[in-house]
């Protein structure tokens, strides 16, 4: 019975751990905990970095844009294309403060 509970325990933690990799992220609104725990080789410094330059220079509009980042590569962009979207707000539209999410775009 106790190799039976293992073998569960087990199944179990293999199918919760891709449900949780593949939940998506928006980098223009995620504070620094959020972006740590739903971004693949992101850590919270890279993940406040992340904040710091959205804060210093404006939302992301492009996934790509993440390399500007120090500390953001290419593989860590790969690795996350997935689990990344961007929210941006309606400019100039009749609803505003209503935002529209779109996937970020592969190159």
């Amino acid at each position: 019975m106790d190799s039976l509970l293992r073998i569960a325990l087990c199944c179990l933690l293999a199918f919760a751990w891709p449900a949780h990799a593949s939940a998506q992220v928006d980098i223009n609104h995620a504070d620094a905990k959020t972006l740590a725990e739903s971004l693949q080789g992101v850590g919270l410094v890279k993940a406040e970095a992340i904040v710091a330059y959205r804060e210093a220079n404006g939302p992301f509009e492009r996934v790509e844009d993440l390399a500007r980042v120090n500390g953001i590569g290419a593989r860590t962009i790969a690795a996350n294309r997935d689990a990344i979207v961007i929210v941006e707000a309606h400019v100039g539209g009749s609803r505003p403060g209503v935002s529209s999410k779109r996937p970020a775009a592969a190159p």
